[in-house]
């Protein structure tokens, strides 16, 4: 889950949002228990315990600045990424 860890490190820095790969995002999110919906180009995620629904775009192969934003809200505040997310 080396990958995964490198993925949630730069989300939780936030020093390069719009520079963080929708793969690597969508396999986070995945990794970190979220279910995962698609309708079109949009992929819903969701998770028991978690009351925001995450619905994310990609933009070529980059997330969205904004959606990685949101991203990093729901794992700071439900504290999903364990020892990470302490200094975030």
């Amino acid at each position: 889950m080396a990958r995964a860890d490198k993925t949630l490190e730069r989300i939780l820095r936030g020093a390069s949002d719009a520079n963080i790969s929708f793969g690597g995002m969508r396999r986070l999110l995945l990794n970190l228990g979220f279910q995962e919906r698609i309708r079109g180009s949009h992929h819903i995620y969701s998770k028991d315990g978690i009351e925001e629904i995450l619905n994310l775009q990609a933009d070529g192969d980059k997330a969205k600045a904004y959606q990685v934003k949101q991203v990093r809200h729901v794992i700071v505040k439900y504290r999903l990424g364990g020892e990470l997310d302490a200094g975030a």
